[in-house]
This record gives structure tokens, sequence and C-alpha cells, in this order.
């Protein structure tokens, strides 16, 4: 047994002593939780219950954006050893499936994923681990900054299947975390300028301290408006699409140039409509977004190397014994936060 933040049922947190398994395999870590953050998808369940199919049918731990330090490894593990200070990807695929062998084990259906049903979370003191699937942090990243790797990642793996071209001029729709991340990573990836739309003034200002950002407010200019200023009615290169608002994504054809590429990163809670014949008359590239794979080492390698600061957009750090207290305050939006963190207890 030990203590960790367990969902009971929607709508009702509690931290109390939970079994947690630690048997350690021969290919696995124990790692000691130093940072977790708090996450869109595991306040939903807080509130919802349910993303989708993922239904809250018994008590579960939450949190999947994670870093610690390795206090014990298997047998076979070689590349990590205790005192290694780390991060975790919480999706675990079956390496043998044909998503996996395909390179896009992402999708899956067999991988288990931290914090969805039915599979438990991190928010505990101890985890274990696959050691493939656990990053050695370099001594420049902070913990805080390894928990922010998992979010980063979709960052990224949206900038990836965009196929940036540098220069590109790129539109990211919504300014909540992800669409921060996927930002960030446009300008990482190559993007010239990237315009960040969003109604939230309060996380325009905090997005649009970076260099190479430029901010629209919706409530202003509507955004297919400010891009055509913006691009003598060309449009831009890339579009992603980061708040899942049925409006906005309707809206996306008017933003992207001919040829362009659009990326569909929001998951919006119902489908939405798409007006495929504007699509088709540009010719425009349509991906889509589901988590991430392969993206680990690199997103550390940009943070590590400097070339990204995630810092700013962790808003507020509350302790592992107020994590119900976290949880509500991320529960409650406001538009000041972007990435509420926990620091759990060192032994």
């Amino acid at each position: 047994m030990a203590k960790a933040l367990v969902l009971e049922e929607k709508g009702k947190l509690s931290l109390r002593e939970f079994p947690v398994e630690l048997d350690l395999g021969p290919e696995d870590v124990k790692v000691a939780l130093r940072t977790v953050g708090v996450c869109g998808s595991d306040v939903h369940y807080y509130t919802h219950g349910k993303i989708g199919p993922f239904v809250v049918k018994e008590p579960m731990i939450l949190g999947h954006e994670a870093a610690g330090v390795v206090v014990e490894v298997g047998d076979a593990v070689t590349d990590l050893k205790p005192g290694d200070r780390v991060c975790m990807e919480p999706g675990i695929p079956n390496p043998t499936s044909r998503a996996s062998k395909l390179g896009i084990y992402n999708v899956d259906p067999a991988v288990t994923f931290w914090a969805t049903p039915p599979v438990h979370g991190c928010l505990t003191p101890e985890v274990v681990h696959p050691a493939a699937f656990t990053y050695k942090l370099p001594k420049t990243v902070s913990f805080a900054e390894g928990a922010m790797v998992e979010p980063f990642a979709i960052g990224m793996q949206s900038a990836l299947r965009a196929r940036i071209q540098p220069g590109d001029v790129g539109v990211v729709v919504g300014a909540g975390p992800i669409g921060m991340m996927t930002a960030l990573a446009a300008l990482a990836g190559g993007c010239a300028k990237v315009y960040v739309a969003d109604l939230a003034q309060p996380k325009l200002d905090i997005i649009g301290e970076y260099d190479g950002i430029e901010t629209i407010n919706i409530t202003q200019q509507p955004v297919a408006q400010a891009i055509a200023e913006a691009t003598d009615g060309w449009g831009a290169d890339v579009v992603f699409e980061c708040s899942g608002a049925a409006p906005a994504i309707l809206d996306v054809p008017a933003l992207v140039r001919p040829g362009g590429a659009i990326v569909l990163v929001g998951m919006p809670v119902e489908p939405v409509p798409m007006d495929v014949v504007s699509l088709q008359a540009k010719e425009a590239r349509l991906e889509t977004v589901f988590r991430y794979a392969n993206i680990y080492d690199r997103a550390i390698a940009l943070i590590g190397a400097g070339k990204v600061n995630l810092k700013p957009l962790i808003s507020k750090t509350l302790p592992f014994e107020q994590s119900i207290a976290a949880f509500d305050r991320a529960a409650e939006g406001r538009p000041t936060d972007v990435k509420i963190q926990i620091e759990m207890p060192v032994a």
C-alpha cells in the first residue's frame, strides 16, 4: 500500500493508501517521483468520469506527466542506474504489434497509458516502469521541465506531422497548454513566425512573450481576416487546430494557403462538420494527431539545448498533500493558468 491521489468516481478525489503494483521485472526501473503535471485529460476524468469510450468504473490513480529519480533497476537494464534523473513516457505499447512494427505505436490498440481506465497513473511516491520508455534528463533540465516533456511531445508530434519547411508561417488556433506547446514546437521545427489565436487575452499575453509568436484575440478580429492581412491574402503554410471547437474546425480551410497543411490536434467532444470542398479547392493536406511516437528523446534534446523554454508555462506548483486542491484549481480553468504541477515528497 502507498499513498496515492485516487479518483474514486466522477467528481470525487481522495488522497489515501492504495495498493500500488511495484514488482520489478528484469527490464523495468523503479522511480521515485519528484514532479507530476496535471493534464487536461486527468481533469476531464475528474469532472466528467469519462473520455469517449474510456470510462472510470472503479477507483483509479491519476497522473501521467512525470519526472523523478531511479531508485532500482531490473537485472537486464544497462542504460539506467539508481540516482539517474529521468522522465517517463506514459504509454506502453505491445512491441510485437503491427502498429509498433510500423513505428506508430501511439495508435497501437493494445497500448496501456497511465491514468486511462483501467490503467493507474503515477500520482503516488514510486512507480515501476519499462526502462525502454524511461529517459535520462540532462543536468540542465529540472524535474519540473521533465514533467513538461509529455505535453510538449504532443506539440512535437504535431509539428512533425505538418512537415514544416524552414521559413514557414504557422497558425495555432487555441492557446491552451497543448496549443502553446504546439506553437513552440512549430518555431523549433523551422517556422519563421507563428500566429496564436484565442479568446482569452491572459493566455495570449503569456505565449505572446516568446520571440516569433504573434497573437490574435478572436473577440476583436476573426482569425481568417487577421491571417489574410498578415499574408497578403495567401494564407498560412501550416495550420494547427488545437481548440477542438466546432466553429474553429469549420474555419480552418480559410486560414491555410493553397497546398498548405492542416493538423487537427484538439479533440472535439462530439462529431463536428468539415468544409471538404474548401479543402479540396486548395488541395490542402489534412493530418491528425493522437499522442506521439518516437518523440521523447527529441523533445528532451530541444529542452536541454535551451532551444525551447517551457518554464514560463508552469503557473503553479503545489505539494502532494494538496493534490486535490491542485485538481480543483485546474478544473476552474483560470485564464492566467497554463500548467499546474504537483511536487512529490522526497523520502
